[in-house]
């Protein structure tokens, strides 16, 4: 197997089949040896550099019914919440006292939320932050609407495909929702001019090892400059919550074959991985993720905004989210930076 982790690490790419082997072959050695090319590449583009992103999670109304998340339109348990502009405002205020240079507007797809609203947003952001980055994770929006948002200023935006497998994609999702305009979007995105990011759940239900290697066969495809995967983690008033959740040991396995595929990547450790595990975070940097997110999101609504059971760091101050991490990032040897951390193309 180490043949086929040499042949990424060479950035040639990987049929399904192999990819397929790769996986279902893994093993402790061969992890070890996956982990050290990975770190290598990302040592070589990014040092020890870990770049911070401001999370600012401002509504969890959504339209959309997806099986696995616990803000779907019929989960009815939910206490709902919407951040207002001199909300978001002030957590971006908050943030870059910190030390934050990329802000993540991030919520359910919500229709409140009207275009021109978010691109009024966007100009204040850009307007007393311009030194900043933005990031937008809203859903599925129109063509025009993301021309909107790229030119008030918007940076980055991240759309997770979630699986790239129609078959797949059926069992997680309602009939309304299509995975053929999820991926339209995302190429739309990339036409406009975005950093782009997608990426899938780990361990999710009816995933095979077939369904994963279609899912690095598209982002292949796309090459996107922002890749985010975490573990499926149920929650317990969806129709999933009696599903098995994802597995730390095949994240990290998937996000260190992520970063020889796509060298320069930026690639999140996740807040999922940190749920799973104690140590999921530093596990997940120490197989070649660059990216943390800390949460700059009121402590009043962290709660609320529980895409999944048993999420960390939803009663800490942003300083207590910002610190905390800084400090287990050094324990491990990296250093989180004040950097917009914006994706370099290799010359």
């Amino acid at each position: 197997m180490r043949n086929l982790v040499d042949k990424l690490e060479l950035n040639r790419t990987l049929t399904k089949q192999e990819f397929i082997t790769l996986i279902d072959n893994r093993n402790e050695e061969l992890s070890e040896y996956l982990f050290e090319k990975s770190r290598k590449i990302a040592h070589k583009y990014f040092g020890n550099r870990i770049y911070t992103r401001g999370l600012i999670e401002f509504t969890n109304h959504c339209k959309n019914n997806c099986y696995y998340c616990g803000i779907r339109a019929e989960n009815n348990k939910v206490e709902r919440y919407r951040l207002t502009k001199e909300d978001i405002l002030e957590c971006c205020e908050t943030g870059y006292e910190l030390g934050f240079r990329t802000f993540v507007l991030q919520g359910g797809e919500d229709l409140y939320y009207s275009d021109d609203t978010i691109t009024d947003i966007i100009r204040e952001i850009k307007s007393r932050f311009a030194d900043c980055a933005l990031t937008l994770s809203i859903g599925e929006r129109s063509y025009e609407a993301y021309s909107m948002f790229f030119n008030a200023g918007v940076d980055r935006y991240l759309l997770r495909h979630e699986t790239a497998t129609e078959s797949h994609y059926r069992k997680l999702h309602p009939d309304k929702m299509s995975l053929t305009n999820r991926k339209q979007c995302l190429r739309n995105l990339k036409e406009i001019g975005y950093q782009v990011g997608t990426g899938f759940m780990v361990g999710s239900p009816f995933q095979t090892t077939e369904n994963i290697a279609e899912d690095l066969k598209f982002i292949e495809e796309l090459s996107p400059n922002m890749i985010g995967i975490g573990p499926f983690i149920p929650h317990c008033d969806t129709p999933f919550r009696n599903e098995s959740k994802g597995t730390l040991e095949l994240t990290t396995f998937l996000i260190a074959i992520l970063r020889l595929m796509i060298p320069n990547a930026l690639i999140p450790s996740t807040t999922a991985l940190g749920t799973i595990d104690a140590c999921g975070r530093e596990k997940g940097i120490l197989a070649g993720a660059n990216v943390v997110m800390p949460n700059l999101s009121p402590v009043s609504v962290r709660k609320k905004y529980a895409l999944y059971d048993s999420k960390i760091c939803t009663g800490e101050e942003a300083a207590e989210c910002r610190f905390c991490l800084q400090n287990r990032m050094k324990r491990i040897g990296y250093e989180l930076v004040i950097d917009r951390g914006d994706f370099k193309a290799i010359e």
